[in-house]
Parts: structure tokens; sequence; C-alpha cells
């Protein structure tokens, strides 16, 4: 299957007095798992940010909760590009936790230049090692919680 897979611990300082995922650590682990995706196509973000000049913004993001996280989870990403643009790139996550779906997000992100701000298209390294991750639309696992 070629979405990236990864695991993160739902910690204590991730939820609320009641032991409940609190949404904004959520969204703080989903950058780190778009971190770890860049990674593995070959593209570290201290490579493609200090090296390169480059960045990934967000542009949208949005967000499907099913089911609450509990301190102490395991909670099982996936994530996958369902398209490529020229500079964009759509991504499906999905995070399960004691086999059943929590949520679910459809993020775009931009391509840009740290120092312009402007988008710039994908360099052909870059999009050959995130095409590994390419997956159908119907396949890449974006719940209808």
């Amino acid at each position: 299957m070629p979405a990236l897979e990864t695991s993160r611990p739902l910690r204590f300082g991730d939820c609320d007095p009641s032991g409940i995922a609190y949404f904004p650590s959520y969204l703080d682990m989903l950058a780190g798992v778009l971190e770890e995706l860049f990674a593995a196509a070959g593209a570290s973000f201290p490579r493609l940010m200090g090296e390169r000049g480059l960045g990934p913004p967000t542009v949208r993001l949005e967000v499907e909760f099913a089911r609450p996280g509990f301190h102490g989870d395991r909670l099982d990403w996936s994530v996958a590009i369902v398209r490529f643009g020229r500079s964009s790139a759509e991504l499906r996550y999905r995070v399960r936790a004691r086999g059943e779906d929590l949520w679910s997000a459809r993020q775009i992100i931009v391509l840009t230049s740290l120092s312009s701000h402007k988008a710039v298209p994908w360099p052909d390294d870059i999009r050959a090692g995130l095409s590994q991750f390419i997956m159908e639309e119907s396949d890449a696992g974006h719940s209808s919680a």
C-alpha cells in the first residue's frame, strides 16, 4: 500500500482534563506526520527548508471527527497523496485507535519559495520521492465517519 503509515501515542499533555484528545494536539501531530512523509520521500524539512529554501505550507485543511481519542491510545496514522498539481498536493489522512476510525483529514499544501513566499513547481526529485505515496482517492483511507 503506498500510504505512509506511522503511529503516535496520545499522551497526557495531548488531552483535556477529562482524558479526551484536545483537537489542537491532533493538528500538531498532523504537522509531524507531514514532516515524516517528506523525510520518507528523501526531502527532510531541514534539507528542504534550510538547504533548498522551500516550504510546503497548508492552504486548506478539512477535518472530520468520528470518535474521541483517549489518553493512552496508540494513534495509527495513514497519509497518502491523492492529487499532485504543478506546485500543490492534496493529502488524505486517516487516524485510528482501538480498531476504530477516530478522524480523517484532507490537506492541501503548496510548495513555496521561503524568500518570495510564492508558489514554485515541485522539483523533479521531490516529486519523484513523494510520488511513491500517491494513491487513488477512493483507496486513500478518507473515512466517511
